[in-house]
């Protein structure tokens, strides 16, 4: 479970650009599961709107104890019926959003996962507090959720 530098990366070119809100021509996808999230935003017909990383949240980092700024992957506005709803997505392989287990030798690696892990606890629930404010949801995807 270890965070290294993005291996599948690339630029995304929508084919209904008038449902992104932000730049179209800088959208940027970070992982495989990203790319596939995308090409679902663009060409489902429930989803009004759509935007990667344009919401940005402050959140206090526990290693450090400071203000930090968290770009959240997504941000979607869907049609269900009459209603419209909103979401803020999270995309995350699974063994990234369980907390790591206790091996029996404590490992750099395993350090680097519970930091991180840290992290993304207080990452997420400056998420789910924006959300609450707004009365949108917040959501963390993963490879079962895209049918990988």
């Amino acid at each position: 479970m270890t965070y290294r530098k993005e291996i599948y990366s690339g630029r995304f070119m929508p084919r209904n650009p008038a449902k992104y809100k932000g730049n179209v021509s800088n959208i940027i996808y970070r992982s495989g599961y990203e790319l596939k999230f995308m090409n679902w935003c663009d060409l489902n017909d429930s989803v009004m709107e759509w935007g990667s990383e344009e919401i940005v949240i402050p959140y206090r980092s526990p290693l450090d104890n400071k203000i930090h700024r968290y770009f959240v992957d997504f941000f979607i506005k869907v049609k269900s019926g009459n209603k419209t709803k909103m979401y803020l997505i999270e995309v995350k392989p699974h063994r990234f959003t369980q907390e790591p287990k206790i091996p029996k030798r404590k490992t750099k690696r395993f350090i680097q996962e519970v930091k991180q892990w840290g992290v993304n606890l207080a990452k997420w629930e400056a998420a789910k507090e924006f959300c609450d404010d707004r009365k949108w949801e917040f959501k963390i995807i993963t490879e079962k959720e895209l049918g990988l």
